[in-house]
């Protein structure tokens, strides 16, 4: 080895000098394939689990039977050199959002390491770990699930001490088959805390449910809990908050978000910040692009939730919708919901008789599930399914008025941001 390693990628386009460069495997690219292109860009050395005589390379090779693997036991190694607090957040909605909140609560007091983006999964959370250094005193990881066994796997590498389970619905369906295999999968972050902290939503009866043999934080809009919550509404229509007898204002009208704000206080909390340090982060947080994000354009209010969506995160954001004052119309603009598998057709049907039973003025879908959604929706003015996203725009540009309250949400792969840019950009 010709020099020593200074870093770690997966990516050939983003290889530095001195890299260690990992050859990963998958559904439709081989990093195999980039081993001349991180061999001129002088990595150090690459970890490869296929021998290619083809090429002719300068580059150190370590050869070993799964690089996938070999990249969390590298990871794990380097998260144990570190004795601090690793908190991991995983859940069927809100996982990002509500480690973005926690870490803009805590990094005043703490040096905080945090998971950048959704590197929430058996490749980011590796190289999300490596991210941790000397200085930090706490790290907060996401978790990602999309099949049976994804959190237990990912509690092996990063070896978290405190666990929070935001909530557990039909996300990702598809690929777990049943509502039970995904409480299995999630809740295996509270059974690897058996000597740790686990953090439990009393208000999700599926997380309550999980057996957990460490200690226990609770939380959730109950009575009979650590921190037990109420919700009132401030004169503007903005939630208020009482937790655990101190009064938080949120200037949010999003409950989601608001029940996000609960599980980060009890968190908090439990590290230590003060009460008046929290109530001063939540009031000047921002929420990432995509997750109910509010935006403007001239008189037009754009409520951006694009980032994905579910059965339960779809309700949720039309609630939201509908929380606005004023004039103008309500407006939803629905992609497909993904991953849901056999249930599909069923969970696109309730979403649609869930959009009858509140005053939208009108809802635009697009997609072949939403299909499902449009064909039960009754006593909506405006009721139009689009099979391209041109159309989609064109149609939006042409029936948009002042005032309108636009809703946009759907599944990452329909990209439904795009859908904004063509309407309010172009």
């Amino acid at each position: 080895m010709t020099s020593p390693i200074t870093g770690i990628t997966t990516d050939s386009r983003n290889c530095e000098p001195g890299d260690l460069y990992i050859a990963l495997l998958g559904d439709r690219s081989n990093g195999h394939h980039y081993l001349q292109d991180v061999d001129a860009m002088d990595a150090s050395a690459a970890l490869i689990s296929e021998r290619n005589s083809n090429q002719e390379l300068n580059l150190y090779q370590i050869i070993v039977e799964d690089t996938r693997k070999t990249l969390g036991l590298i990871a794990n190694k380097w998260r144990n050199i570190f004795n601090i607090p690793v908190i991991a957040i995983t859940g069927s909605n809100g996982k990002t959002s509500t480690k973005e909140l926690l870490y803009h609560v805590l990094k005043d007091k703490y040096n905080v390491h945090a998971t950048e983006g959704n590197y929430n999964t058996s490749i980011g959370l590796p190289l999300s770990l490596f991210g941790i250094n000397k200085n930090h005193d706490i790290s907060i990881i996401e978790m990602g699930a999309n099949q049976p066994g994804d959190i237990k796997y990912l509690c092996k590498i990063a070896e978290p001490t405190h666990g929070l389970i935001t909530n557990i619905s039909s996300s990702h369906l598809e690929g777990f088959q049943s509502i039970e295999n995904i409480v299995e999968t999630k809740g295996a972050l509270f059974h690897y805390l058996e000597n740790g902290i686990s953090f439990i939503n009393y208000a999700d009866e599926r997380v309550k449910s999980i057996n957990n043999s460490g200690d226990k934080v609770t939380y959730g809009l109950n009575a009979g809990c650590d921190f037990p919550a109420d919700i009132h509404h401030d004169d503007d229509g903005s939630i208020l908050l009482t937790i655990d007898a101190q009064e938080i204002k949120t200037k949010s009208k999003n409950l989601s978000f608001v029940k996000n704000i609960i599980a980060v206080s009890a968190v908090a909390v439990t590290l230590d910040i003060e009460w008046e340090l929290l109530q001063e982060r939540i009031l000047t947080f921002k929420p990432p692009k995509g997750r109910c994000k509010v935006l403007t354009y001239n008189s037009i209010t754009i409520i951006d939730d694009t980032y994905n969506a579910n059965l339960e995160s779809c309700v949720a954001a039309i609630d939201y919708l509908m929380a606005f004052t004023g004039s103008g119309r309500k407006i939803l603009v629905l992609g497909d919901m993904l991953e849901l598998g056999v249930a599909s057709t069923q969970q696109h049907q309730k979403l649609g008789s869930k959009c009858s039973e509140v005053n939208l003025d009108a809802v635009f879908t697009i997609g072949k599930e939403t299909m499902s959604t449009q064909s039960v929706i009754n006593g909506v003015p405006i009721n139009l399914h689009y099979h391209n996203s041109d159309d989609l725009i064109s149609s939006l540009k042409s029936q948009l008025k002042d005032n309108d309250k636009v809703l946009f949400k759907g599944s990452r792969g329909m990209k439904m941001e795009k859908i904004i840019s063509g309407v309010f950009e172009a």
